[in-house]
């Protein structure tokens, strides 16, 4: 079974509105077709529902994160119900800033994948290691766990609308990536801990996406490999001459 590409572009902290807007409008008429590829922008929350009016057809908008219950006293927090009522149809979860800077654990990524699976915004679970994690050899151990993790209490139906994000921390933003077997590697050892989970049929459905330092010029050999099935993309994303670049290299996948 083919599986469809995904370009996922992930701004941070980066843009304001302004700047925002002319992305859109520059690359909305130059992307794949949705049936070929997958393309999303995940924003920052601001201005969420101004780039979701003013999508493409062939362009989806995506948070970089939400809270895991409905509503509640959280300042600062949003949920995923505000989210699905503007239109946002993708979210960033578990992103190792995230994990590093603000105390998600492997529990929260878990209860805010279930969440978003049931209010019907498309989760991307991020999972990865950090450098000493790869260097002692250990790395598909501990990202299997966090998988496991992520993956809780979640039936075979629900895993199937989930996205997985594979970004080796020590690759994010130092302009290092991961050889194209080595991303390759820990993926094919992802896909295999989602096929002891819900058996092999699923585990070959599930897209499986690799993040750090990713750009035009390395995104056409990751995406030769066996089991990498897009990308979740930084710097790369800011620009919309790379993205298109990266949204046509997926084209040809």
């Amino acid at each position: 079974m083919k599986r469809i590409p995904i370009i996922a572009g992930n701004w941070k902290m980066y843009k304001n509105r302004d700047e925002a807007l002319a992305f859109i409008y520059n690359v909305n008429e130059q992307l794949p077709s949705i049936d070929k590829v997958e393309t999303v922008i995940c924003a920052p929350a601001v201005f969420l529902r101004d780039l979701v009016k003013r999508q493409g057809d062939n362009l989806r908008i995506g948070a970089q994160n939400m809270h895991y219950l409905d509503e509640g006293a959280y300042t600062g927090e949003i949920a995923a119900g505000m989210l699905k009522n503007i239109g946002v149809s993708f979210v960033v979860l578990g992103h190792s800033e995230r994990r590093a800077y603000y105390n998600e654990t492997d529990e929260t990524v878990n209860l805010k994948t279930k969440k978003a699976i049931e209010t019907g915004i498309t989760p991307i679970v991020c999972v990865g290691e950090e450098l000493e994690v790869r260097e002692a050899g250990t790395t598909n151990k501990v990202v299997s766990k966090q998988v496991i993790a992520a993956y809780k209490d979640i039936n075979k139906e629900d895993a199937l609308k989930t996205v997985i994000a594979y970004e080796p921390i020590w690759a994010i933003g130092t302009g290092k990536t991961a050889t194209k077997d080595q991303a390759n590697e820990t993926i094919i050892a992802i896909r295999k801990v989602v096929a002891d989970l819900y058996g092999k049929e699923v585990a070959n459905q599930v897209r499986i996406l690799y993040g750090g330092s990713v750009k035009p010029e390395n995104i056409a050999e990751l995406l030769a490999t066996s089991d990498i099935d897009g990308a979740l993309v930084g710097g790369a994303s800011l620009k919309p001459e790379s993205f298109i670049k990266l949204a046509l290299a997926a084209n040809e996948k």
